[in-house]
């Protein structure tokens, strides 16, 4: 596994032209800004919101740097601040800064209609889970081949209880919005259309990021991998 941050280097020089590392070599909140937006410009994606990108690179940098992702190629980003009728799903390439995927992706039906606005941990909520998930094995499921997400954050926690993963659903698609107004939802789950689905399981899957955001401060406020400065080390050799 590369060391952190020296990925960076090899594609586009950016962190050593922009970082001011201090005396413990921790990178600062200021600098992770003109990191962060650096980067957001390489990937050159209007539809993906910058807040959004900025919260869950974040995360991604102190899990990479706690060596938690073994698959640390992809960063999923799925922002539920964005209408179901849009797409929301995003995977990034973070050895390339490039937008491989976006897509449409389901929220949990007890979380809105066609936009999500509530979130839930609790089994049988039927509602999305904020936060930060690593994904884990793939399966043969009732929905087909899907994959399962473990949930690292007191928002999500629940995940492998409630039976949280992703999959694909025929109710994820442009003509169910058309026949009915707005996307489908399913129980909790992230949902996806159903071309390509496998393909971008098996990009993700195996231990990558996957953020699900929402711009709620009772979140927002209390992830300590997005109000952990201290772990964001730069250890370019």
């Amino acid at each position: 596994m590369f060391p952190m941050y020296a990925w960076v280097s090899n594609p586009y020089e950016i962190y050593n032209t922009i970082t001011n590392r201090n005396e413990e070599n921790v990178l600062n909140e200021d600098s992770f800004y003109s990191y962060s937006s650096t980067v957001y410009e390489k990937i050159n994606e209007k539809e993906l919101d910058f807040d959004a990108f900025k919260y869950a690179l974040k995360g991604y940098l102190n899990l990479q740097n706690d060596n938690d992702l073994s698959n640390s190629k992809y960063l999923t980003i799925i922002d539920m601040s964005v209408s179901a009728n849009d797409e929301r799903f995003f995977i990034i390439n973070m050895e390339t800064f490039e937008l491989e995927h976006k897509s449409l992706v389901a929220h949990g039906r007890n979380s809105g209609s066609e936009t999500a606005t509530k979130f839930s941990n609790i089994v049988n909520s039927h509602q999305s889970s904020l936060g930060f998930y690593k994904t884990a094995e793939t399966y043969i499921g009732k929905h087909g081949f899907s994959l399962r997400l473990d949930g690292l954050e007191f928002s999500n926690s629940n995940a492998r209880d409630r039976a949280i993963v992703i999959h694909q659903a025929d109710y994820v698609s442009y003509d169910y919005i058309k026949r009915n107004g707005r996307l489908g939802r399913s129980y909790g789950c992230p949902s996806l259309p159903e071309e390509d689905y496998k393909t971008i399981i098996n990009k993700i899957k195996e231990g990558s990021c996957l953020f699900i955001y929402y711009p709620k401060s009772s979140y927002l406020e209390k992830s300590k991998l997005l109000n952990t400065t201290t772990d964001l080390v730069a250890s370019i050799d």
